[in-house]
């Protein structure tokens, strides 16, 4: 099937590790120019923008905190600069957090929601110019949204919070025919064993359908199926990929 993303101009956040890196590269490898933020030098993002060159000369690596409003207007107006405007937009950046709820500070609670939800706020508002008619916005959450978690709350009501401003966006950009969905990963393995004990993970997967855990290509597949023209009339869906938990 063609998806129809050659050529087409992508801003993807958080994207140098884990199920981003993953989107990022399956993105580039249809042909797209992806330019991915990240927060923080390191060796995963050098490693990344020396593979994206490889696939492409129009996609990059860029340093940007987008929690930060300056450095969001900073990111847009490189962006702009970079590719002449915006065909996708991949809000991925994300945080976890285990708390109590009875032990939960306010700043912890702010540094989560301010990662997953804020984030996505401030990236799309700053890319309404440069968002082409038709284009797709895609906000990475995940299902425990639909269900809770012990020790998570904050983290759970900021998932939660990505469904419903996917929900309302949907319908304020549908005019300008631009689709706003939100792809929910289950328990990914962005880590050996996603960071669990071996016992957790054979809970986790014993309750999913398909009896295996979530990879980053699974989530990074479910990206591309809303960033291209198969999916040019689903909007504010929300797409779990959990494998049937």
């Amino acid at each position: 099937m063609d998806l129809g993303l050659t050529g087409k101009r992508v801003l993807l956040t958080g994207g140098t590790r884990g199920i981003g890196r993953a989107t990022a590269l399956a993105l580039a490898g249809e042909g797209a120019s992806v330019i991915v933020c990240h927060r923080n030098d390191s060796e995963a993002a050098a490693s990344l923008a020396l593979r994206l060159k490889e696939l492409g000369d129009g996609n990059e690596v860029v340093r940007a905190d987008v929690t930060d409003q300056a450095d969001v207007t900073r990111l847009l107006e490189h962006v702009g600069t970079a590719l002449g405007g915006l065909d996708v937009v991949v809000n991925n950046v994300g945080v976890d957090g285990f708390v109590p709820f009875g032990d939960l500070a306010e700043d912890e609670w702010h540094r989560v929601l301010d990662h997953n939800v804020t984030t996505a706020y401030l990236v799309t508002r700053a890319s309404l110019g440069l968002l082409s008619d038709g284009a797709s916005v895609i906000n990475v959450g995940s299902s425990v949204a639909l269900r809770g978690r012990v020790n998570g709350v904050h983290y759970t009501t900021s998932k939660a919070a990505l469904i419903g401003l996917t929900r309302a966006l949907c319908k304020e950009l549908g005019p300008r025919r631009i689709r706003v969905n939100t792809v929910s990963p289950g328990l990914t393995e962005t880590e050996p064993g996603a960071g669990l004990p071996p016992a957790a993970v054979e809970r986790i997967v014993g309750m999913t359908a398909l009896g295996r855990i979530c990879q980053p290509s699974d989530v990074a597949n479910a990206v591309l199926f809303l960033a291209g023209d198969p999916s040019s009339y689903i909007s504010g869906v929300t797409l779990n990929v959990d494998g049937g938990v």
